[in-house]
């Protein structure tokens, strides 16, 4: 076994969790517990890491570190949204990375814009909440130029 594998294992945290494991192990002994599939997946990890930028890939140790000092119960929640997302079906998977990407894509400002409005949204009455989804809905349901026309009555109505 290579020492970059063994770096792959320690980088992505591909071990098995505290809880899974009653007493600390050095990684050849985490690598020896992995099924051959898993030991599959993390060289390719290994391989697309060591395909990134210098750039990139030190961004990737920051956010690893990161992870790191998180608290426990945080990193499991975070664990635990990314377990969900990868069950998702594949079609709903690109779909939430593209909006991500377009927030990513947005301005400081309106990313703050919408992170406000989210939280509104979140602490509404379940009334209100219900509202603003089903307000939500239907503007999904417009076509690009009743959306049009709604942002037009908006804009007069600010005006006055």
């Amino acid at each position: 076994m290579t020492r970059a594998l063994i770096a792959a294992l320690l980088l992505f945290g591909a071990a098995a969790s505290p809880a899974e494991e009653p007493e600390p192990q050095g990684a050849r002994g985490r690598w020896e517990q992995l099924t051959p599939a898993q030991r599959e997946e993390l060289r390719e990890r290994w391989r697309r890491y060591q395909s990134l930028s210098p750039e990139e890939q030190a961004r990737v140790r920051e956010r690893l570190e990161e992870l790191r000092r998180m608290p426990p119960e945080r990193r499991e929640a975070i664990e635990r949204n990314y377990r969900s997302f990868k069950e998702l079906p594949l079609a709903e998977r690109q779909f939430i990375l593209e909006r991500f990407e377009r927030y990513r894509q947005m301005s400081p400002e309106k990313r703050a814009e919408l992170r406000e409005m989210l939280r509104d949204v979140l602490r509404a009455s379940p009334e209100e909440r219900g509202r603003y989804l089903d307000n939500l809905r239907r503007w999904r349901e417009m076509s690009s130029s009743e959306r049009d026309r709604v942002r037009e009555r908006w804009r007069q109505r600010r005006r006055r």
